[in-house]
């Protein structure tokens, strides 16, 4: 369902997602290779659900990896696969003793059946869990989200189980990934570039936008406050006029 911050002005986000860039240039500004960078990227991360706990943010999505970045070149690709595989196993009982539930987010078909069952493993010893709800979309594209609800209304109206006439945008949010949370109310973007590059496109359609030359593994607690800092000065007005959400 489309559900929104509980006043048009609000200060604080309920749901904040990352796009965490910057890991290769990172490294590569110290004369290291990229790995250096994503595995420090890892720590950052680490600090990063740190505060947002510490701050009873509900929700934290994080893009991990998107299907675009198949093309990468396959020896990235390849460690990027081992060291979700190792933070996965290394990282799960953490988040579990803080009470923070872990979603994996895209089509991990993709992924190795060892990966796969890791992912399986790894929500389901989570589940149950009531705090910071952990989001990492991991072979996502928000295309592909879109796409992927669609098929689903459209099977349910193929076998009789919907009319076309009942279909909406709340029927379509809620059919797709992230469906049960609020929509992001906060996004940020590290390194430096001003896209949103297909990440939650349907989610973020009245999310504030903030972006940060900062690179990700040298984004920490200070970088993170002063982006609620900004957000905390705008006026969400939703279609709105500024006199009627003062009103």
């Amino acid at each position: 369902m489309i559900v929104r911050s509980e006043t048009l002005k609000s200060n604080f986000p309920r749901h904040v997602a990352i796009i965490m860039d910057g890991n290769g240039r990172w490294s590569e500004q110290k004369g290291k290779h990229r790995v250096f960078g994503h595995k420090h990227g890892v720590k950052a991360l680490r600090k990063s659900i740190a505060f947002a706990a510490e701050k009873n943010i509900e929700a934290l999505t994080i893009f991990a990896f998107s299907s675009e970045n198949w093309k990468r070149p396959e020896q990235e690709v390849n460690m990027l696969m081992e060291l979700f595989f190792t933070v996965l196993g290394s990282e799960v009982k953490k988040l579990h003793k803080n009470n923070i539930k872990l979603t994996i987010v895209g089509d991990i078909s993709g992924f190795s059946d060892r990966l796969q069952k890791k992912v399986h493993a790894a929500q389901l010893l989570t589940a149950n869990n009531t705090g910071l709800a952990l989001n990492v979309a991991a072979n996502y594209g928000g295309r592909w989200d879109i796409v992927n609800a669609t098929k689903k209304i459209a099977q349910q109206v193929k076998e009789g189980a919907l009319e076309v006439e009942s279909i909406d945008e709340q029927l379509l949010s809620s059919t797709l990934s992230l469906g049960e949370l609020p929509d992001v109310d906060l996004m940020i973007r590290t390194g430096g570039d001003y896209r949103i590059s297909n990440f939650l496109l349907w989610q973020l359609a009245y999310a504030e936008l903030y972006f940060t030359d900062i690179l990700w593994p040298d984004f920490d607690a200070k970088a993170f406050q002063l982006a609620l800092d900004v957000f905390s000065g705008k006026e969400r007005r939703f279609g709105q006029t500024s006199a009627q959400v003062n009103n």
